[in-house]
């Protein structure tokens, strides 16, 4: 299993640059060409949904991305340093008001995620958040 490992400052002008590394990554690792267009937009929403939610949490830690070249599948993991509750732990009316169009824009960012890969886990907690999300791989021929 290889592993590649990017961190980059909470900033918007780095997603880009993750994407372009992810793609490089993934045809590497065997994901199909047809794919590759679906691994950078997942890439792309998830490290723009890790940037905003450090920059609206004033968390100052760098975006984590970590990709993986399993035999059968490729693997990427984008996870954040935004501490986040569990929508029941909230108290009545917290998180209501102006709040409502950065969860909007939350929800609608795993969505997009969602209909771009079929294999993906959101997980996200006090110490932050890790959406973790796969594509098969097709082996490499054998050269005779």
């Amino acid at each position: 299993m290889a592993t590649v490992e990017l961190r980059f400052s909470a900033l918007p002008e780095h997603v880009r640059t993750a994407r372009l590394v992810a793609a490089a990554v993934a045809r590497r690792a065997g994901v199909d060409e047809a794919v590759l267009d679906e691994v950078r937009l997942a890439v792309g929403e998830a490290c723009t949904r890790a940037v905003g939610l450090h920059q609206s949490s004033g968390v100052t830690e760098p975006v984590r991305v970590a990709l993986i070249e399993d035999e059968k599948q490729f693997s990427i993991e984008v996870g954040d340093e935004a501490p986040r509750a569990a929508p029941g732990d909230r108290a009545p009316g917290v998180g209501l008001g102006d709040g409502d169009d950065a969860e909007g824009e939350d929800e609608m960012g795993l969505a997009v995620i969602s209909g771009l890969v079929d294999d993906v886990e959101v997980t996200a907690g006090e110490s932050g958040g890790l959406i973790r999300m796969s594509w098969p791989t097709t082996p490499a021929p054998l050269v005779p």
